[in-house]
C-alpha cells in the first residue's frame, strides 16, 4: 500500500508511480481509505485499483480527480485437470 498523507476536507493523498515514472496524485475519501487498509490487513494476497478521473497535469505526472480505491483478494488459480477420454 501507498503512503497515504492528511488533506483538507476528511481526505488523504496518496501518490502512484506508473512502470514509466509517471506520479497520479489522487485525493480520496478517508473512510474509504482506511476500509482499503483494513481489507489489505484481512487478505493474504490482494490486488487494488485506483479509479477516477485524469485530471490537471503536475510537474511529475497527473492528478487523478474524483478518486476511488478497491481492493480485492487474489485467490490462487485452480490448476485445470485434464481428463483422459478412453
Amino acid at each position: 500500500m501507498p503512503q497515504a498523507k492528511p488533506a483538507a476536507k476528511k481526505k488523504v493523498e496518496v501518490s502512484l508511480t506508473d512502470q514509466n515514472g509517471v506520479v497520479f496524485t489522487a485525493l480520496i475519501n478517508g473512510k474509504s481509505w482506511r476500509k482499503a487498509e483494513a481489507d489489505v490487513a484481512n487478505f493474504s494476497d490482494w490486488g487494488g485499483a485506483v479509479s477516477g478521473k485524469l485530471g490537471q497535469p503536475t510537474a511529475n505526472g497527473f492528478e487523478v480527480v474524483e478518486a476511488g480505491v478497491r481492493i480485492f483478494e487474489e485467490k490462487p488459480k485452480e490448476a485445470a485437470t485434464e481428463v483422459a477420454a478412453s
